[in-house]
């Protein structure tokens, strides 16, 4: 009896075996292919079993983290906005004190802050205090790697400068931030959407326009799930630019 206790006790002990790079290669197809509701669930299952069997696996608790950015990023809902940035916020923190010289980490958490402040409200969060928070994080990613999912980092802080209240916004940064993305990566159509809003807002209609035409002209095989998903918003925001230039 003995023994069998000793060899449970043991086998308890083991840590969890780590995702492998197969599973790794398989969840990353899937993520590619989040445009179709079948993959997007089939990933949502494996990534949900994985994070349950091993829960301190830093290749995991980014994925899921970024998974959960991409389905708040994509929710009209407040709550569900909220509930999913704030999973993103806390997966991408376990992550990034799993491992600190990585960008996934801090960039995910990053995100998830900045898609729970949208959802109570900025100037609500403002007064949480995440704004220091955000920053935190963000300005780890742009110092590990700026050009992290296309500019993805330079591309949060573009937006972080449009969105803050007066006297807080400037949207002359915003602008300077978006620019350098895309001089690295000129497909990324979130970036050129998210400039043509800020030329907008900052009387550049002619420029605006340009821009986003750029977006709902744009290709978007660089990632077809985001680049349809931004080209969808760009409608929206074109309608508001020509009703400007008239």
């Amino acid at each position: 009896m003995r023994s069998i206790l000793l060899a449970l006790f043991v086998v308890l002990s083991l840590p969890a075996l780590a995702a492998t790079p197969e599973e790794l290669s398989a969840w990353d197809a899937l993520y590619a292919k989040r445009g179709d509701s079948a993959a997007l669930k089939q990933l949502d299952e494996a990534l949900g079993q994985a994070l349950k069997a091993t829960p301190e696996d830093f290749e995991v608790l980014w994925r899921v983290a970024r998974l959960r950015q991409w389905q708040a990023d994509g929710s009209t809902d407040a709550k569900v906005k909220k509930n999913l940035g704030k999973q993103s916020w806390e997966l991408g923190d376990k992550a990034r004190k799993l491992s600190p010289e990585r960008v996934e980490g801090h960039f995910f958490a990053a995100a998830g802050i900045g898609l729970y402040s949208q959802a109570v409200g900025i100037l609500t969060a403002l007064g949480e205090g995440l704004e220091g928070k955000y920053n935190e994080r963000l300005d780890t990613a742009l110092k590990i790697d700026a050009m992290y999912e296309r500019g993805g980092p330079l591309v949060l802080k573009g937006r972080y400068f449009y969105e803050l209240p007066w006297p807080k916004r400037d949207l002359k940064k915003s602008a300077s931030f978006f620019q350098k993305a895309l001089a690295r990566h000129p497909e990324q159509l979130r970036a050129r959407l998210y400039l043509a809003e800020t030329l907008l807002a900052d009387g550049e209609e002619k420029q605006a326009h340009e821009t986003i035409l750029k977006v709902t002209q744009g290709s978007v095989g660089y990632d077809p799930a985001e680049g349809q998903r931004v080209q969808g918003w760009a409608k929206k925001v074109q309608a508001a630019i020509e009703e400007e230039l008239k």
